[in-house]
């Protein structure tokens, strides 16, 4: 006879809690554990901070008769043939599973921000695109068939997405969120997840919580924001994202809160996401995250004790290799230090997952469904959903002058250090900007157009030259390291080899932006913070040197972050912004530059107008915002939700079933939209709303819906959204308890979050008693395009 844990047909929480009844300490303890197979021996630079100094490579013999929770990053941690990984996958699990007495393997994780992080993956945009898109349901397809490719190799988790909310553009992990508004944040990373679970992989939302409002947005530094903010803007994504996404793991920031941080805080681990929310899955530590609270926090004095706030405040996994879960909290538990309980419940969390991914089974086998067959992670469908993703991610900023189009037949130059490199496009975590970096004797692994040749693919009857212009931007190396009179001479070279270029052509396309890196090894990405907002490098001094040719120029930014242009918005011909943009970003750019792809991205942080002024997101009450009691004007030049069209539309009849709602109640809104132009294209329809009083200082308006609407020249269609008085919520106590008060509101319909887009205004008063309300209410404002 089987044993209960075994028998398939009983719920996933009896079998974890009868297999947990049969452990000994040290078996439960190895469920908490990861560990990161030769990344401690690994030569280069660091992929995770203080990687070379916490961990250390491991006698994975000595533990399997305990068994293990986690394998760290199989396909991650260095270039491997994805049939090799996977297969070297299926031995290492057939080696756990027959070294413990119960057969348990271990939960394979792996990185997913903007793919599976493997040699030779498809690479899609980063999430600051997905956001510019505005798409839900196509992102939720791109994590589909993410998480199909990882499942298919023997992946079980991934850690992703990022679901923190853009505070200051300054930070480096700005490439990684979705953006700066929570609503937008929390619609998109929570198809994403629905997408990446759908296909049997267990996503992980990062970094819970407030990572992203670090005090001078520097990486891991202090979070300084009262109760209001943190529950307004800073936790609303995580909570649709487990109440409406089915979030089954949460990995925690390594900031801390008010001084509390946030892997020892059970108020956020504990009260508020499990007994609040009512999530079940697992909460695993950022990298080194428990030990962070020993070398890092310093509210612990030993590994020992480090482990035992971590688990008292709701840590189940300690990732991602082992330092304070085993011996010392071992140690610790015997000498009574910490009670066994807690691990106990970490253990059957871990246990319960393990049963749900059919880990536990009596038929499990350690052969990934993708063998023995040859194994393609970056096939044709998945090239054509990141293509397709690229595509509406492309935001035109700017068209002043009515260059874009391009001519078909125009003498171009295209000029800027980033235009004939494929790194252009590459966020910091993706393969080959994370881990094949250090690794330039491989090839890249996958094919990367630039975008240098993607337009001369796109426009083969046109005259294109190239002209670097300046060096690179980010740390230099080699010939970009010359100092003195050698490296002036370089710079004033490249500087007169563009300025001819550009004075030989009928259109100048300025190429510039970032280039993703890790811990200082890029312009943007983990821990590449900026000081400022200017153009990084020599890049801001060839604009000017373009510009002063008398060319008109095309500036086309492909960059992690928005970069302040007000000194140029009246000079440049045209605009177009692309958030690294992924592997088929070249296509899809040179697209939108030549017309066959009609632009329809939006911006999802606002570009500032100057360096300064910072931090600063749309989300602003009126003292936020430009005044006379500052000399200090924060306006953007392009504000959130930006975005132009090579198209027209026109909004018509807007109407809203009723003027007085009652505070728990609902009403349908709609408008026509027209396309009265003569291209194909899309509309972005943006909800906005405005509360004129509150009993609380609130943002001057806030976006709580939006739809795309695709139409053909002289279609139209009719959007409608069901707004719900939840919607209207916001922390009226300190505590961060909810209120829907009584009183006027003003529903807006608009192209962006800037007043002058607001297309109409629909008022709306709010009738009755105020009322609480808690993670029950409202998230979502529904919007249907028919």
């Amino acid at each position: 006879m089987p044993h209960p844990w075994q028998d398939t047909s009983l719920p996933a929480e009896d079998r974890a809690a009868d297999l947990l009844s049969r452990m000994t300490l040290e078996e439960k303890l190895a469920q908490l554990a990861g560990v990161w197979p030769g990344s401690g021996s690994t030569e280069g630079e660091d992929v995770a901070p203080l990687q070379h100094e916490v961990n250390e490579d491991v006698d994975l013999d000595a533990l399997l008769p305990h068994g293990l929770g986690q394998l760290t990053r199989p396909f991650g941690t260095a270039p491997v043939e994805p049939g090799e990984g996977a297969a070297a996958l299926a031995r290492t699990q057939a080696r756990i599973a027959a070294g413990n007495r119960f057969g348990i393997p271990a939960v394979a994780h792996e990185e997913c921000l903007t793919g599976f992080a493997a040699w030779g993956a498809t690479v899609f945009p980063t999430p600051l695109a997905w956001g510019a898109t505005f798409d839900p349901a196509l992102v939720g397809r791109a994590a589909e068939l993410i998480g199909a490719s990882m499942r298919a190799v023997g992946i079980h988790q991934g850690l992703s997405p990022v679901v923190d909310v853009v505070r200051d553009p300054r930070w480096g992990r700005t490439e990684e969120s979705i953006g700066e508004d929570p609503y937008l944040v929390g619609t998109i990373g929570t198809a994403y997840v629905r997408g990446l679970q759908s296909a049997g992989i267990v996503a992980t939302l990062k970094h819970f919580a407030g990572y992203s409002a670090s005090r001078g947005a520097r990486n891991h530094a202090p979070v300084s924001i009262g109760p209001r903010e943190l529950a307004d803007v800073i936790l609303p994504p995580f909570e649709m994202a487990v109440l409406e996404g089915g979030a089954r793991s949460v990995m925690h920031a390594y900031n801390d809160l008010d001084g509390v941080p946030s892997a020892a805080n059970p108020w956020l681990l504990t009260e508020l996401l499990r007994e609040c929310w009512g999530f079940t899955g697992t909460v695993v530590s950022d990298y080194f995250g428990v030990s962070f609270l020993e070398l890092n926090h310093r509210v612990a004095d030993s590994p020992a004790r480090a482990a035992g706030l971590a688990l008292a405040a709701g840590v189940d996994v300690e990732l991602p290799a082992v330092r304070c879960f085993a011996t010392p909290l071992r140690d610790a538990v015997r000498a009574g230090e910490v009670d066994e309980a807690l691990v106990d419940r970490a253990a059957l969390r871990v246990l319960r997952q393990k049963c749900e991914l059919g880990l536990l089974d009596p038929d499990w086998s350690a052969t990934p469904p993708a063998l023995p067959q040859t194994v393609d992670l970056d096939p044709p469908v998945m090239r054509e959903v990141a293509r397709q993703l690229a595509e509406e991610s492309v935001v035109l900023l700017a068209n002043d002058r009515q260059v874009l189009p391009l001519a078909p037949g125009a003498r171009i130059a295209v000029v800027g250090p980033l235009a004939d490199d494929p790194a252009a496009m590459l966020g910091c975590y993706t393969f080959p900007r994370h881990v094949g970096i250090e690794h330039p004797e491989l090839p890249i692994g996958i094919d990367v157009p630039t975008l240098l040749a993607a337009l001369r693919a796109e426009l083969p009857d046109a005259r294109i030259t190239h002209a670097e212009g300046c060096a690179p931007p980010g740390p230099a190396t080699g010939a970009a390291a010359a100092t003195g009179a050698s490296a002036a001479v370089a710079a004033e070279s490249r500087l007169a080899q563009a300025a001819r270029a550009a004075s030989d052509a009928d259109v100048c396309v300025a190429v510039l932006g970032d280039l993703s890196g890790l811990f200082g090894r890029g312009t943007s990405g983990e821990g590449c913070d900026a000081a400022d907002l200017e153009l990084p490098g020599e890049q801001g001094a060839l604009l000017d040197t373009l510009l002063a040719t008398g060319t008109p120029v095309v500036l086309v930014l492909l960059t992690g972050r928005p970069y302040a242009l007000g000194r140029w918005s009246d000079l440049l011909a045209a605009t177009v912004q692309a958030f690294f943009p992924g592997e088929e970003g070249g296509p899809a750019v040179a697209g939108v530059l030549s017309g066959r792809v009609n632009p329809s991205g939006r911006l999802p942080v606002s570009v500032p107008y100057g360096p300064g002024g910072q931090p600063w997101t749309y989300l602003q009450p009126p003292l936020g915002l430009h005044g006379g009691a500052s000399t200090v004007d924060p306006t953007p030049l392009h504000p959130f939700g930006h975005g132009l069209s090579y198209t027209t539309f026109v909004w018509e009849a807007p109407e809203a079933d009723a003027a007085t709602l009652a505070t728990d109640g609902e009403t349908a809104l709609r408008l026509t939209v027209r396309n009265t132009g003569e291209r194909p294209g899309t509309e972005v329809v943006q909800l906005y709303l405005h509360q004129p009083v509150a009993r609380a200082v609130r943002p001057v308006t806030r976006l709580i819906g939006y739809a795309r609407v695709p139409l053909a020249p002289g279609e139209s269609a009719e959007v409608q959204f069901t707004f719900h008085a939840d919607l209207a919520s916001y922390p009226g106590a300190p505590d961060g308890g909810r209120v829907v008060e009584p009183g006027p509101l003003e529903l807006r319909l608009a192209a962006s979050s800037a007043d002058a887009d607001v297309r109409h205004t629909l008022p709306l008063t709010l009738t009755g008693p105020e009322r609480t309300v808690d993670h029950r209410r409202r998230l979502v404002c529904p919007a249907e395009v028919k």
